[in-house]
Order: C-alpha cells, then structure tokens, then sequence
C-alpha cells in the first residue's frame, strides 16, 4: 500500500508536486489503507529517521490521561507544535484532546498509532506532523508518502471525520530546509480530494513582508511558536472550523 502513495506523490525534477490521483475518494481511501506500522522502509540510499523507544513513556502518559467527560470532539495529532498547543484554553467549547508527543517523525505517530488515536470517534482531526522528517534528513517525496499514510489510516479508520492536515510551517532555525518542506506541502495537497482530508495553510500567517519567518511568532529557540504563533494558529483553526469560511482566502483543498 505505501508504493501505491508512493507512486501517487512522486515529484517529477525540478517539481514540488505530484499530480491529483482520479477517482471517487472512498474507493482511493480503500486502495490506500496502510499496513499498521510504523516501520516505514527508506528508500535506497536515503536517511530516514529510525523509530525507536524514545517516546513509550510520554506516549503512555498520554493515553492514560482522563478524557474530556463530555466526550472528544476534536483531536490533534501530531508532534510538539502540537503538544506545546494549549487546545483547552484555544478552543474551550471543543472539548478538544491533545496527543501530540515529542519531537515525533510521522512514523513515530504511526508507531504509537493504537495508543493515541485507537477507540477515539472524534467530529474532527487536527494533523501536524513531517517538519521532523526532513530535519531528520527525508526527501520532500518520502516526507509526502509517509504522511499521505497517516492521513489515509485516519480516513479508513475515522470515516466520517473531518481530518485537516496543517501545512509544514517555516521556522528561522531550519529556514535553509523550508524549499523541501514547501515541495511536500504542495504533494500532500495534491492528493487531499482523492484520500479525503484537507490542506489549511498555517505556514504563510507566519511569515514577515519580506516572506521570511516573522521573528515575533517564534519561541527563543527560533523553532517551535509562541503565544502570539500560537494564537494565529487559533484563529486559523477556527475560522475552518466555521462553517463555509475561507483559509486565507480560498476555500481549503478537498472541500467542495
């Protein structure tokens, strides 16, 4: 199953997209459900980061965590920008549940997929995850496969969802890494219709004029946000979660 997401993102030279996949998108969804682990294979010649143990122990704090007695309506997935987002205080009427861990790689979200995600039915998934598969050394095409995996399983898993992917975003610490994260943005976009989820870009709001990483939205490491990034990532989320609203002017990719 990943070669056929593979096939689907390969980036022609010189590209930073792979072409949209036709087809109805449960019947992609079908053909596109991954094989449950983590332990994605790296292409020939490529680094890529190696599952390891590094996170039982915080994943296992996380999943025996009390959930919101009212239920989960909203889950973010993901790695520290996530983690480090105060969902509770964000989004009070959401009863929103943040499993992000880590520093995590999409396979290690993949790896410790029945912990954190397994038995949940939430209305909708918040997804950040592949900065740190580049960072740790994955092409843009890996990057895009392995993701487009993630978010296939949460489709088959979760049907009736709304599953949102958020956009790599730019950091000053790994701005040199940006061009690579763009090009796996834009296949991941690529195929929202046809697995089912959509694109939101959180990347652009953080930028300055001159289109470089906006300084005052970064933590003193100059990698994860702030309280100020963060609460542009909040309006962000909240203005797709309102119904029929615009992301930064265009109607979110794999909606109609």
């Amino acid at each position: 199953m990943m070669a056929a997401i593979a096939a689907m993102v390969a980036l022609p030279a010189g590209a930073g997209a792979g072409a949209a996949a036709a087809g109805p998108a449960g019947r992609a969804v079908e053909a596109l459900t991954p094989e449950r682990s983590g332990g994605l294979p790296a292409p020939k010649g490529e680094r890529r980061p190696q599952v390891t143990q590094r996170f039982d122990a915080e994943v296992a704090a996380l999943a025996a965590r009390p959930l919101p007695v009212d239920g989960v309506s909203t889950l973010f997935l993901g790695s520290s920008s996530i983690r480090l987002w105060d969902v509770g205080m964000s989004f009070p009427a959401m009863h929103a549940l943040n499993r992000g861990f880590g520093g995590a790689t999409t396979a290690d979200v993949l790896h410790h997929y029945d912990e954190v995600v397994a038995g949940l039915q939430p209305a909708t998934v918040i997804v950040y995850v592949g900065e740190n598969d580049i960072a740790g050394g994955a092409t843009a095409e890996t990057t895009a496969t392995d993701v487009l995996t993630l978010l296939a399983r949460l489709r088959s898993d979760l049907p009736r969802a709304r599953i949102a992917y958020l956009s790599m975003k730019p950091t000053p610490l790994r701005w040199d890494l940006y061009a690579r994260m763009t090009a796996a943005n834009a296949a991941i976009r690529g195929q929202a219709t046809t697995i089912g989820f959509d694109y939101v870009d959180v990347g652009g709001a953080l930028l300055d004029p001159a289109g470089k990483p906006d300084a005052q939205y970064y933590s003193v490491d100059g990698l994860h946000l702030n309280a100020r990034g963060y609460q542009r990532w909040t309006s962000i989320i909240q203005r797709y979660l309102a119904p029929k609203a615009p992301i930064r002017g265009e109607e979110p990719a794999g909606t109609s």
